[in-house]
């Protein structure tokens, strides 16, 4: 992987802008905020100005070494997957509709970090941000709306009148994925802790379960689908409810195929999430129209991205980190 946040020419003089930098893996004291030349877009890119950028879960096991697509080799590396901004500058074969000024919202691969003043977006990645989306909300929908959406619909097929079960509804992606759900049509069984009891039925669960107080087995059963945003303890205990011939989803380790089989249900490999610029912007309409919230639980300053990093690991925490350039 070759990382575009680098120090290379950009025909742009001098001209440097901020990045989210690790030079080596580790804790949160590897974090630097370095300037480095701003990248020029060629052919389908466009270089665009970022006003806020979303923290997950992905750049605390980036920065630990804990995320295979990013290995040594490939670092010096700038952080971050998602980002909401406005176009500086289009490519030569970047879409004829992409102008300065635009503003965008993006979900980025691996080889460019959206944690900086500026960074190259290509075409296929960007979608226009709707009228009435703010530049902080933008920024918390695509990687974990994507995932979302991804892991409920492209894996797990979920259906209208199907039961999903999701683990973890008050998360930032949970809180995307009963929301989805709800949308679809599906009956929506949400887990969270006893403080998040209101907010997963204000965002569309049927029916409510405090892990904290109450086993989740006792109450949901003959499930479609389970959208595993825990994993351990909880995995294990989910096969039980899971109809014959249904199926597991999971955004974390590889559920055990076997176990799967034991039970007579289906499990899906290990997966990630994948830009996509036409689910982004359907995604973008449904927060548009107010069908869809966005929950933002903090934000930080670009200069106190460990602190948000470490108040993300901490978890617990309803709703998206955002940093905020502008």
């Amino acid at each position: 992987m070759t990382n575009r946040n680098a120090d290379s020419g950009t025909g742009r003089g001098a001209s440097t802008g901020r990045a989210v930098r690790i030079a080596a893996f580790g804790g949160p004291e590897v974090l630097r905020v370095e300037q480095i030349a701003i990248p020029q877009p060629v052919d389908d890119e466009v270089l665009v100005r970022v006003h806020a950028a979303s923290v997950n879960p992905v750049d605390g096991k980036t920065r630990a070494g804990e995320f295979p697509p990013v290995g040594a080799a490939d670092l010096p590396a700038t952080l971050g997957r998602d980002l909401a901004g406005t176009i500086e500058a289009v490519g030569t074969r970047a879409h004829n509709m992409l102008s300065h000024g635009d503003r965008v919202f993006a979900f980025i691969d691996f080889d460019r970090g959206a944690q900086a003043d500026y960074v190259v977006v290509k075409a296929v990645e960007l979608c226009a941000i709707p009228d009435g989306v703010d530049m902080t909300s933008a920024a918390a929908i695509p990687l974990a709306a994507l995932t979302a959406w991804q892991g409920l619909f492209d894996h797990g097929g979920l259906e209208a009148g199907q039961r999903v079960l999701i683990h973890g509804g008050a998360g930032g992606v949970g809180q995307f994925a009963i929301q989805f759900a709800r949308w679809k049509g599906a009956e929506v069984i949400a887990t969270a802790g006893a403080a998040d009891q209101e907010l997963i039925r204000r965002l569309g669960a049927n029916v409510a379960i405090d892990y904290q107080g109450q086993r989740f087995e006792d109450i949901a059963h003959d499930v479609d689908c389970v959208f595993d945003l825990v994993d351990g303890d909880t995995r294990a205990r989910s096969w039980a409810v899971i109809r014959p011939g249904g199926i597991l989803v999971s955004t974390l380790s590889e559920p055990d195929a076997e176990t799967a089989r034991a039970h007579g249900v289906r499990a899906v490999p290990q997966w990630l999430a994948q830009p996509n610029t036409v689910q982004l912007g359907t995604i973008g309409d449904l927060v548009a129209s107010g069908e869809v919230i966005v929950t933002v639980a903090a934000t930080y300053r670009l200069e106190d991205v460990a602190a948000a990093q470490e108040r993300l690991e901490q978890g617990h925490l309803a709703g998206k980190v955002v940093l905020t350039l502008v």
